[in-house]
């Protein structure tokens, strides 16, 4: 996970839970990630320290600890970043599928599909973990169930032309 994703999240977490500290942001990056990955204190503490250096967190002694606290700045970032992304509004060019090309595969479908796979076990991971309760979970598995099945009929629908099936 870049060092930027890492800051984003502390800020986050820092709105969400108040001041963090680096074995914190970590063990909370493992628990989202179901365990796939835990960030070190190398990773963590510079991607801490970029966000004092904006203005975005404080940093406030506690013993041996050094905690971080989200500042007004960084509340307002939040607000404006969480403002201009919407998962349902169009987006630009789909520049992950450079990270085919970057790692050797130039399929571009089968790396489309592999990221369709990983968002597919990421729901089911969350619906098997998540405290929401069983209307909320019912709700949100016919919510996928009905974006499978959009997904289906326009994966499977008429061929373009040129293409030969």
């Amino acid at each position: 996970m870049p060092p930027r994703v890492i800051g984003l999240y502390s800020l986050a977490l820092m709105e969400k839970e108040g001041p963090v500290y680096g074995y914190l942001v970590s063990k909370r990056i493992a628990d989202r990630t179901g365990g796939s990955w835990q960030p070190g204190a190398g990773a963590v503490y510079p991607a801490l320290a970029t966000l004092v250096e904006r203005g975005l967190a404080e940093r406030t002694g506690r013993g041996r600890r050094r905690e971080f606290r989200i500042t007004p700045r960084g509340k307002t970032f939040l607000r404006r970043l969480r403002s201009q992304w919407s998962p349902e509004a169009p987006r630009g060019p789909d520049l992950s599928v450079l990270w085919s090309d970057i790692a050797g595969r130039g399929d571009v479908g089968a790396h489309l599909l592999g990221r369709l796979r990983r968002t597919v076990d990421g729901l089911e991971s969350y619906l098997g973990r998540t405290d929401a309760s069983d209307a909320e979970l019912r709700a949100l598995r016919g919510q996928v169930l009905a974006e499978l099945r959009l997904a289906q009929q326009r994966v499977g629908g008429r061929p373009r032309r040129g293409v030969v099936r």
